[in-house]
């Protein structure tokens, strides 16, 4: 019987696609995620369901992850839709999330919070348009168009706009991320 569930057809088109993109063929596939030929060709044909622990192996063996292989069709993993957060006065736009580090699109509205935060990691900015304030512990610093700031993120520390909105591009590793983009930051 063959299985025809929207998410399952997407999957095994996914699967097929990376496996043909990479030269390999179904035998050469099937050795590196250790299955039976057989069972990987009625996977990708739709005579078999896929079960997790397929999937991730599967998955592994491509290269690629579970998120990418049944991420949606929609026009959603194309277009960057801003998310505003008017109580922090940051709008964000997320570029790319992958391998431990977030990149994104921020426009800031707010002052620099006088509250001043700790992570582990680095964090990374440009500035596009208008002014960053970035409080490092005692250090007050203005970073203008073109201008970039790369520092730790164990120095206490925080950022607003200066003279007006600011727009940056920042790239985050995952504390960078749940610190400055999550729902309690």
């Amino acid at each position: 019987m063959k299985q025809d569930d929207g998410l399952e057809v997407r999957v095994r088109q996914r699967i097929r696609g990376l496996r043909v993109a990479r030269g390999w063929s179904l035998d050469e596939l099937a050795a590196a995620c250790l299955l039976s030929p057989s069972t990987l060709s009625r996977i990708e044909t739709g005579h078999r369901r896929i079960a997790l622990d397929q999937l991730t192996a599967i998955a592994r063996a491509l290269g690629t992850t579970l998120d990418h292989l049944v991420e949606s069709d929609s026009d959603d993993d194309v277009v960057i839709r801003p998310h505003q957060d008017e109580a922090r006065g940051v709008t964000t736009w997320l570029l790319s999330r992958d391998k431990g580090q977030t990149v994104s699109k921020m426009r800031v509205t707010r002052k620099v919070p006088d509250d001043l935060r700790v992570h582990p990691g680095r964090d990374w900015f440009t500035v596009l348009s208008g002014t960053i304030v970035l409080r490092l512990g005692e250090r007050t610093i203005l970073v203008g168009p073109g201008e970039a700031a790369e520092f730790s993120t164990m120095v206490p520390h925080a950022f607003g706009a200066h003279g007006g909105p600011a727009e940056i591009l920042c790239i985050l590793d995952h504390e960078g991320e749940r610190t400055h983009l999550g729902p309690h930051a």
